[in-house]
């Protein structure tokens, strides 16, 4: 039977033996319902092992790069990449994603993404979104409600009500990575997935609106470092598809290429969800993390300063190249990463120079053969617009088959050069510590030094920095990045974001716990593999 503190969901017995341990978010019993809550009871039982199996295989493939062991193309898949298939039909309403706004599922962006003059809208349970409880259910609440349309966000200080307009963005969502679990919901006594939560509520509470409305369930997949995960997810799709009676294809997934071994298996992650797929995404942040993450404990591997790391670097040209490559090949959309910049509105010279950063971004993106882009901003759709139609005559670039490109596993190893800097470090604290501080506060979405930073940003300054301490790597000047050194930053740029938000916002805050949470995590003699697995313990 069920059991849900305080909840009118208790009276239900026929239901899966599913516990819940939070009270009740208004309107939550919408979300919660039998359909949903028995798909992802199914779900659970069906393939939770083999994601369990899929995050310890995670593990050993860390241990070998370890050991020495450099990632390299799979001899045993050879054939899928030699062989001439391509992936199943893209639905029409996925058809132009020339221009793609992200963000978290909060009811006011839910509003203004699907009013913007974009493609598509990606809503996150992921890296912007802090998965409290009341985050994840109000989340499904107003995804539902917008593909409803009976979605509205009043303005609390103009009084002004927003509505959708006629036309909408095509809504995708992100669920969660297979790594986080959901920890308020257990099944037959286990603690389920936060992507399976996450995927079973949206799809089984939505999925006969959406088909009423002519479109269908779309995701993108977070995270994954091998085919074998792209399958789960492929056979997670099938499973659904049959307990809901939906045509089997229907629901589409684009795939994340953020992590340094799914770079290797790009044919193979889009073989294994061929039917379902509709192309690749270059997650730019988190690949700069997971490279850092994998290869943490070699000395030869230490990267620069964040800002030194950019998209011209030839290990990420390198990515880039191979995967518009391999996507055009196979009939699949490449999509482009994400223009973190935010508008700058008391300073127009600094806004001006931002806004041309990401116009030189999203036009080196078209010419390379991108179909489209991120954005996080609304602000940014006309100049990202504008950069692709400088080089696209139509809503795709399927046609740029980069024949020239040669990817070799060297190429996407070669490590960047660049300078470490004290201004680099002192940037890394600042912008991790404040996000942590937000994260665990409910808001994974921050805007910080007009940039939009999220948990992948997050994660690479927090890696940044156990890397160059564990490897007592030097600053420019000479000086080597030591405890000592680091406790001491640490503590001057407390005291400088304390000048910055002032001494309200400080009490008012979370920033001890972020502090020593930031701290234990950069000095750690082991690596943390994901920043949110223990800030996560902390979240109510």
């Amino acid at each position: 039977m069920l059991s849900c503190m305080n909840s009118p969901l208790k009276s239900q017995p026929s239901w899966p033996a599913i516990d819940i341990s939070r009270r009740p978010v208004e309107r939550s019993d919408e979300v919660l319902t039998a359909e949903a809550l028995e798909l992802l009871a199914d779900l659970h039982r069906r393939f939770n092992p083999r994601r369990l199996q899929l995050l310890a295989l995670r593990q050993r493939r860390q241990a070998e790069i370890d050991a020495g062991q450099r990632p390299d193309f799979l001899p045993e898949t050879a054939q899928i990449r030699a062989d001439d298939w391509r992936i199943g039909p893209v639905p029409a309403d996925l058809a132009d994603r020339r221009v793609e706004l992200t963000g978290p599922p909060e009811r006011k962006m839910v509003v203004n993404a699907l009013n913007a003059p974009v493609g598509t809208f990606m809503a996150d349970f992921e890296d912007s979104c802090s998965p409290t409880w009341e985050n994840l259910i109000r989340g499904q609440l107003n995804l539902s409600d917008a593909i409803r349309r009976r979605i509205t966000h009043t303005d609390s200080l103009s009084g002004k009500t927003y509505r959708l307009n006629e036309r909408t963005a095509t809504l995708i969502v992100r669920p969660r990575g297979w790594h986080l679990p959901e920890k308020h919901v257990q099944v037959d006594g286990e603690t389920v997935s936060g992507a399976l939560f996450d995927f079973a509520l949206y799809l089984a509470n939505n999925h006969q609106a959406l088909a009423g409305n002519g479109s269908a369930a779309y995701f993108y997949l977070p995270k994954l470092e091998s085919h074998l995960e792209a399958r789960l997810w492929n056979d997670i799709f099938i499973a659904a598809q049959e307990r809901l009676g939906i045509p089997r294809g229907t629901i589409k997934a684009t795939v994340l290429i953020e992590t340094i071994l799914a770079a290797f298996e790009m044919d193979e992650i889009l073989y294994e969800l061929r039917e379902h797929v509709t192309g690749l995404n270059c997650g730019r942040w988190d690949y700069i993390f997971s490279f850092i993450k994998k290869f943490r404990n070699q000395r030869d591997a230490v990267l620069p300063d964040r800002d030194a790391v950019s998209m011209e670097t030839p290990f990420l040209k390198s990515y880039v190249d191979l995967l518009i490559q391999t996507c055009h090949r196979r009939g699949a959309y490449a999509i482009g990463g994400m223009a973190a910049q935010i508008p700058i509105r008391n300073n127009p010279r600094a806004n001006e120079a931002a806004m041309l950063k990401v116009r030189n971004d999203k036009l080196r993106e078209a010419r390379a053969g991108h179909d489209g882009t991120w954005i996080a901003h609304p602000a940014l759709a006309a100049i990202a617009s504008e950069a692709f139609a400088t080089v696209m005559q139509g809503v795709n670039q399927l046609h740029v088959m980069r024949d020239e490109v040669r990817v070799s596993a060297a190429d996407l190893l070669r490590v960047p050069a660049g300078a470490i800097t004290d201004a680099g470090l002192r940037r890394n604290i600042r912008v991790g510590l404040q996000y942590v501080e937000a994260w665990l506060g409910g808001n994974g979405c921050v805007p910080l030094y007009h940039l939009m930073e999220d948990a992948a940003t997050a994660e690479i300054c927090r890696a940044q920095l156990w890397q160059w301490l564990a490897h007592q790597a030097r600053t420019e000047d000479g000086a080597p990045i030591s405890l000592l050194r680091f406790e001491r930053t640490l503590a001057e740029e407390i005291e400088h974001i304390h000048a910055e938000v002032g001494g309200a916002r400080m009490l008012a805050g979370l920033f001890p716990s972020a502090a020593r949470l930031f701290h234990a995590m950069v000095t750690s003699e082991a690596f943390d593999d994901f920043l949110t697995l223990p800030a996560y313990e902390l979240l109510g």
